[in-house]
């Protein structure tokens, strides 16, 4: 099984995605993790499915039969695209999303707005993570910024994203004054303040944020298809699950599954009974496709 990491610094060695892909190997699956240079840096670009492919693509080859692709946050949605594409279907043999996108620019509006709407139309409010509009405005500094500003507050806004915010602030020295005046706001967590230049921002890059969203693109999706979410992520909501629901073909879907058992792509709290068991049992059917030895966690 392919195993990719979502958008976070450490990559493959972000320690929940090592501890969950040894056990999987300890269940008697080959797994790999591609290190995406994208995602590692805080951006959603298509470059990541051609990692994803080319990953599919060794694996199988190396196994000599077809692999799954697990992938977790907005690597969920990218491995769909993936499983989509036809250079890369001979390869896969299934997908398994967790806490994925469907629509990318629905969901860098919900980080401004703390809304987003259901496929039957109805709303679901939920304070985003701020940790979404510092990854918005990252991946398009040079678009919130000056020129003779757009390095040093990258590497400001890379340093507040890892959490080291003395370096930070050290590095926003470099700026001009309306340019630090805006990064104290994001120290400030009023990021509401640029709502305004956010929404201006995704509006100019629509096109290619449709481009990595599996919405209106998984008409060729032949594999069949997992989905779990955390029922209160706040980096990517729920409502997304049920995005993927209808954008996956008739008869791909064999689960999904919104569970209160995950936050966003790790454990939540103390889950019931049911709970775990709704979890457990996705998670078999995963270990099922896969032709593991062993049961998760034995």
């Amino acid at each position: 099984m392919v195993v990719v990491h979502g958008v976070h610094h450490l990559g493959i060695e972000e320690p929940r995605l090592v501890k969950f892909a040894r056990a999987l190997s300890a269940c008697g699956i080959r797994v790999l993790t591609p290190e995406l240079a994208g995602l590692a840096d805080y951006r959603i670009d298509d470059k990541s499915i051609v990692l994803i492919g080319d990953s599919a693509r060794t694996l199988s080859t190396d196994v000599g039969r077809k692999v799954g692709v697990l992938g977790l946050s907005f690597a969920g949605g990218l491995s769909l695209l993936t499983a989509a594409d036809a250079r890369y279907q001979p390869y896969i043999q299934f997908v398994v999303s967790v806490g994925s996108h469907d629509d990318l620019e629905r969901v860098s509006d919900y980080l401004i707005t703390n809304t987003i709407v259901r496929p039957d139309g109805t709303t679901l409010q939920m304070a985003a993570h701020e940790y979404g509009p510092l990854v918005l405005i990252y991946s398009r500094v040079e678009d919130f910024f000056p020129p003779a500003d757009v390095e040093p507050a990258r590497k400001a806004l890379r340093l507040l994203l890892w959490e080291q915010v003395d370096e930070s602030r050290k590095a926003a020295e470099q700026l001009s004054p309306p340019s630090r005046e805006k990064m104290e706001l994001l120290y400030k967590h009023r990021d509401s303040a640029l709502a305004d230049e956010m929404k201006r921002v995704i509006g100019q890059h629509r096109a290619e944020m449709a481009a990595v969203s599996p919405h209106g693109h998984l008409g060729s999706v032949h594999v069949p298809v997992l989905l779990l979410h955390g029922a209160a992520d706040n980096v990517i909501p729920p409502s997304e699950l049920l995005w993927l629901q209808k954008d996956v073909p008739p008869g791909y879907l064999k689960s999904a599954l919104i569970s209160p058992a995950i936050s966003h792509v790790s454990m939540a709290g103390e889950p019931s009974l049911g709970d775990n068991y709704r979890l457990v049992h996705f998670m078999a059917q995963v270990l099922n496709l896969a032709g593991a030895r062993e049961s998760l966690g034995q």
